[in-house]
């Protein structure tokens, strides 16, 4: 009685996980077609519902992420802050909840709230991503008038991105604006 009872309590959660992914994949769907068509209030609409009702799987993040967007792109950068923090604190892996913290960093940048995008680009973060994080880090120094300081963030930039990449040119440019050290 008690195997059948484990195999049954065993078969009846993997029933609910898959029927809880199923529905989230559904909701997400439809979230990208209304980013599609540029539908921005049902993209905020069911980025918050994934969240609500479907927070464990993965497309709760994605949509936090893309409800972000969404938000910032109308003009609601208090929502865009809830939902990536949201991102960042339940994201499943490193790099999904670095990317969510830069994309914070650079809400926070907007705001003018520089030491709390400082914060969060100091952090630990995969080294993928070590580049964006320099550069922006960079953005938030000039913008608090930090040239000197902001010339090393720029630097270390260019040093960590790649080669090939036509990204440098852009930081490149950014670190030219600076002028000579003094």
């Amino acid at each position: 009685v008690a195997a059948a009872m484990t195999v049954g309590g065993i078969q009846g959660w993997r029933y609910y996980q898959s029927k809880q992914a199923f529905e989230a994949g559904e909701l997400y769907s439809q979230l990208q077609g209304a980013a599609g068509s540029g539908d921005q209030k049902k993209v905020q609409d069911i980025a918050a519902v994934l969240a609500e009702k479907y927070p464990r799987t993965g497309y709760a993040v994605f949509a936090a992420l893309a409800g972000a967007k969404a938000a910032v792109d109308s003009g609601d950068t208090a929502g865009a802050t809830t939902r990536l923090q949201w991102a960042v604190d339940n994201g499943k892996d490193d790099e999904t909840r670095d990317i969510a913290r830069l994309r914070l960093a650079a809400v926070l940048l907007d705001e003018k709230k520089y030491d709390a995008a400082l914060q969060l680009l100091d952090g630990k973060h995969v080294d993928a991503l070590s580049a964006l994080y320099a550069d922006l880090q960079g953005d938030v120094l000039v913008a608090q008038g930090k040239a000197q300081e902001a010339r090393s963030a720029y630097q270390l930039a260019l040093d960590k991105s790649d080669a090939k990449s036509s990204y440098r040119a852009l930081i490149q440019v950014k670190l030219d604006a600076l002028g000579e050290a003094k």
